[in-house]
């Protein structure tokens, strides 16, 4: 990842299961493989990073159809893949103890080369902790439990042991070795635009932040983020600001028009392309342009015509050129 968080980064999700992506494909061996050849093209069409959801059960429903889960996933692409770096949009703080996680980014960090972006987020998916047996505890402990984790896991990097008197985790001289190969430490992306709290921790503590879909909602939390790096007193300009669309590109408009809305939730289409990277390349590229101009400088959409590779490769090859 570039050093300048003025200079603009393009990442994709690789199709995983959580959005009902792989339910046409028949069997679970031809369902991975889908997701580790796309994970090979995006990487082989240039883009930065590529990215996997931590969720267990499918979006809008469960629907007991495959999802892998993301830290397996992104240890076997690790070995797949040579150049392009890894992430997670976001890892739900509540599925790992902080310590475990603290080990798994390191040995990530490690077997990757020191590709490893680290995403981290509060946690949401209600039914998921449910499912799971997770303690969905409300959302100022959720958020707590966010700010302790990172602490813990930015010192288990970088001291030769850590200890931790938090109000929820507590922790005595744990070791966490080999370190990641990243110096001072894989960058830390924080996910979630909550105006209070999150955006708070991520004044705090992170390196990358991810919030907002649509350009009226980034602009707002942007202005929310600034107010609350005044506040701890960090410069709002040294935290990269990306967003996850959905990214849906044709080369006509026809075509654009005919596919109606392809979004997980239901949006309806004129909603949808308002709101989503959806257009021909010209539009997209509109679209992206107008983000950077209101701050963002990272673009991680996942593509809802998957496992189809057609927005994917018009993403890289007539979108993304533009802005290199």
């Amino acid at each position: 990842m570039s050093n300048n968080p003025h200079a603009p980064i393009f990442g994709v999700f690789i199709p995983q299961g959580w959005k009902m992506e792989l339910a046409g494909i028949e069997g679970a061996e031809n369902k991975w493989n889908t997701s580790v050849n796309i994970a090979v093209l995006a990487e082989e069409l240039g883009f930065d990073s590529i990215w996997v959801y931590d969720h267990f059960h499918n979006v809008p429903k469960p629907a007991h159809e495959a999802v892998f889960e993301c830290w397996t996933t992104i240890a076997a692409i690790s070995q797949r893949t040579s150049r392009i770096r890894l992430g997670q949009m976001v890892g739900c703080n509540s599925y790992r103890n902080p310590g475990l996680l603290a080990k798994i980014t390191s040995t990530v960090d490690v077997i990757s080369g020191g590709r490893l972006d680290w995403g981290i987020g509060a946690g949401w998916y209600e039914n998921e902790y449910k499912g799971y047996g997770y303690e969905f505890a409300k959302p100022s402990d959720r958020i707590g439990m966010l700010r302790e984790t990172v602490e813990i896991v930015k010192s288990m990097w970088t001291q030769p042991e850590t200890s931790y008197d938090g109000k929820f985790y507590k922790m005595s001289r744990a070791h966490c070795d080999p370190k990641p190969l990243q110096q001072p430490t894989p960058p830390v992306w924080i996910g979630g635009g909550g105006e209070q709290l999150t955006l708070r921790v991520v004044a705090e503590h992170a390196d990358v932040s991810n919030f907002g879909s649509s350009l009226d909602e980034f602009i707002k939390k942007r202005e929310i983020l600034k107010g609350h790096c005044k506040t701890v007193g960090r410069d709002e300009d040294t935290i990269r600001k990306t967003i996850s669309s959905e990214v849906f590109i044709r080369e006509t408009e026809k075509e654009i028009e005919q596919a109606g809305s392809k979004n997980p939730w239901g949006l309806a289409a004129d909603q949808w392309r308002e709101k989503a990277l959806v257009g021909t390349p010209e539009q997209v590229s509109e679209k992206i342009q107008k983000y950077l101009d209101a701050g963002c400088t990272g673009f991680i959409p996942w593509c809802p015509d998957y496992p189809s590779t057609e927005t994917i490769e018009l993403f890289a090859k007539k979108v993304i050129p533009n802005f290199r």
